[in-house]
């Protein structure tokens, strides 16, 4: 064997064995700085101990651009830049102390619970029905025909969100991932208006992506943490979720590679609502059940997968008349099931009055 080849091979494990006796000492270093109570922030994922130019790099081609993303990473996803285990598990164990992200008491839980926040849907009889409004961190679903105002809503999110704390937003901005083509920014300006919101200003807010397959739209969401933090998103859209995953895997035999890139998909949603303490919302198409005598014959598409990552689903009809919808609460975590009338209008998502309430029953 060549020297210097030799000397070569030898220089890469002295730097592998500093490199891992680094790590250990950070790991050490963070937990007596966690029992001390003093927790380290880290701005960039290069601050992490252990993460180098290199692995930096690596990291970034696969999407995790920030510490928040990072610390919502498994070991098998950060494996795949060429670390060993040990490694692996060290940056992410960093990356989730520098955010919080450990056991804790339950009455600890109840205090980072207060930082839940809730955004207005524009109708209060909506937002009564999931407590207040659509909680952050977490995955709401609306799902139902076509024309049952799924899009309507989104459009009306969007505008809300950038409210004050106190009128029912969020005072940030909209990352909206659009499938079908069904964004316009014409419905944008007409809720800004009637609100009383500059639209030129809350047009700057809403960052769009136009995806043109699932792996589009997959590859926009694990993409897009940086997008998130520099833009103070408040509001991750995907409308609709299933519209490629539906197009593209036809046949029992797809059934279960759509499924796991679904999943995966889903969960990178729920991870990115929960670093960002952010609002996701999905809209869901449905498929027809003919032998469903006693229950709904609409169901969501997507199967299981959907329905245990989404924690609220929200199902929207339309009833007899043009503007009225009927919103029923499907799964909550902790809320009971229930229904509320609604309408969509030029406006966007208002109350009934009671006249037009009373008119209804009539």
């Amino acid at each position: 064997m060549p020297k210097n080849q030799a000397q070569e091979q030898q220089e890469e494990v002295e730097e592998f064995n500093h490199l891992e006796k680094d790590l250990e000492a950070a790991a050490v270093e963070e937990a007596v700085e966690e029992k001390s109570g003093i927790v380290k922030k880290y701005e960039f994922i290069e601050d992490i101990s252990g993460v180098g130019p290199a692995t930096a790099q690596k990291l970034r081609e696969l999407g995790y651009r920030t510490v928040e993303a990072l610390a919502m990473a498994t070991m098998r996803e950060i494996e795949a830049v060429g670390v060993s285990d040990k490694k692996a598990s060290q940056i992410i164990q960093a990356a989730r102390s520098a955010i919080g992200v450990s056991f804790i008491r339950a009455d600890q839980l109840l205090k980072q619970r207060q930082n839940v926040a809730r955004l207005s849907t524009g109708s209060k009889a909506l937002d009564k029905l999931v407590a207040g409004g659509l909680e952050t961190q977490s995955i709401t679903e609306f799902y139902g025909e076509y024309g049952s105002g799924k899009s309507q809503v989104c459009h009306q999110l969007c505008v809300n969100v950038q409210l004050s704390l106190e009128k029912g937003g969020l005072n940030g901005g909209v990352l909206y991932i659009d499938t079908e083509n069904t964004f316009r920014l014409e419905r944008i300006v007409q809720m800004a208006n009637h609100l009383g919101l500059n639209p030129e200003e809350v047009v700057k807010n809403i960052i769009y992506a136009e995806a043109y397959t699932s792996d589009h739209q997959m590859f926009l969401l694990e993409n897009s943490d940086e997008v998130i933090k520099a833009n103070n998103i408040k509001l991750i859209i995907v409308d609709s979720l299933m519209a490629h995953f539906r197009s593209e895997y036809i046949g029992r035999e797809m059934l279960a590679s759509r499924q796991q890139k679904l999943n995966k998909h889903m969960h990178k949603l729920n991870a990115l609502a929960r670093a960002f303490n952010a609002v996701a919302v999905v809209t869901n198409q449905v498929m027809a059940k003919p032998d469903q005598f006693f229950s709904d014959p609409l169901v969501p598409v997507g199967g299981n997968i959907v329905g245990h990552t989404s924690q609220t689903r929200i199902a929207l009809r339309r009833a007899s008349k043009g503007e009225v919808r009927i919103a029923r609460l499907v799964s909550s975590p902790y809320l009971p099931d229930g229904e509320e009338v609604l309408k969509v209008t030029a406006n966007g998502i208002e109350d009934m009055t009671e006249e037009e309430k009373a008119a209804k029953k009539r």
